[in-house]
């Protein structure tokens, strides 16, 4: 019988501050970095208030990682310095592959409600592939197939497998899954991501039950104490759920719709040497990344645009 993943930890999502004054919240980011291998980072900047998000990322570098934009509302305005141009829009994806080095501007614009919704995920690189040539996939909401799995469940596959679909981002070092999954009342949604891989679900709206497991398990997010399932199985928006390993995770709803992402990645198990946006495997060659900026050398190569 397939063993069903446990829930390792439920954080609640941080508000902090990044780029030239966004105000966003940071569900993956704090404390050990190797966490949540080979994700180090996963910043929500849903806002409907423009002074949040208009001062947007000016010009910044990056390094030996990958980062993945979903917007839902909004728009996201990009440019580098290797001259590529582009939007965003909603519904879209952006997977930029930094590797040996980029610098670019990310300027969110809202929509015409002043609404800027999405998510940037940062993914590591194995120190084999940290130097690859930089690369974007720039897929659009028509290309991301939409799903109705057993269960009920409605499901968006960007990166993966679901009922034999597959997403449009292949080819990418960590195998991810990356999915966008309502389930309706009263449904449920399986899924199998592979043995070993590291597994987490981030709720965008309503609440779910994310296990059927009842033990207390630790809620560091908010301070003392746990988060009792016996008492409230249901676990909301703007927290984020990792799960133990297993065969598949199942996740469910009792009282309403519950919308989530859900994503798996193989991890890389290395030393993580990180600074800001560029991130290696020791601190040498972090060292030598600065001043490689300072000298104007760190642009390596052309990127490879797919």
């Amino acid at each position: 019988m397939p063993q069903t993943r446990r829930i390792d930890k439920v954080t609640k999502a941080r508000p902090t501050m990044e780029g030239a004054g966004v105000r966003l919240s940071r569900a993956i980011g704090f404390g050990d970095p190797a966490a949540y291998d080979p994700f180090l980072l996963l910043d929500d900047f849903r806002s409907d208030v423009p002074g949040d998000y208009l001062k947007g990322f000016p010009w910044h570098p990056h390094r030996g990682m990958e980062t993945i934009t979903y917007v839902l509302a909004g728009e996201v305005v990009h440019g580098d310095s290797l001259g590529n141009r582009g939007v965003i829009s909603s519904g879209d994806v952006q997977w930029m592959t930094a590797g040996s080095g980029i610098i670019h501007q990310e300027m969110p614009a809202g929509d015409s409600r002043g609404s800027m919704h999405g998510f940037q995920l940062w993914a590591n690189l194995p120190a084999v592939d940290k130097m690859m040539d930089p690369r974007y996939r720039g897929i659009t909401a028509a290309e991301i197939p939409t799903v109705e799995a057993p269960g009920g469940a409605t499901v968006k596959v960007i990166a993966g497998t679901v009922g034999g679909v597959a997403g449009p981002v292949t080819d990418v070092v960590i195998a991810p899954d990356y999915l966008d999954v309502t389930v309706p009342p009263g449904g449920a949604f399986t899924h199998p991501p592979p043995r070993g891989h590291t597994v987490f679900a981030n709720v965008i709206s309503g609440r779910g039950v994310f296990s059927s497991e009842r033990d207390p398990f630790a809620y560091p997010a908010e301070g003392a104490g746990y988060f009792d399932m016996e008492r409230s199985p249901l676990i909301g928006d703007r927290h984020l759920v990792l799960f133990g390993d297993g065969d598949q995770v199942t996740i469910a709803t009792e009282e309403g719709p519950v919308r989530f992402l859900l994503i798996s990645g193989r991890p890389i198990g290395e030393p993580i040497a990180w600074y800001g946006p560029i991130v290696m495997n020791t601190q040498e060659e972090l060292r030598l990344a600065f001043e490689e900026l300072d000298r104007g050398t760190f642009i390596k190569a052309g990127d490879r645009p797919r």
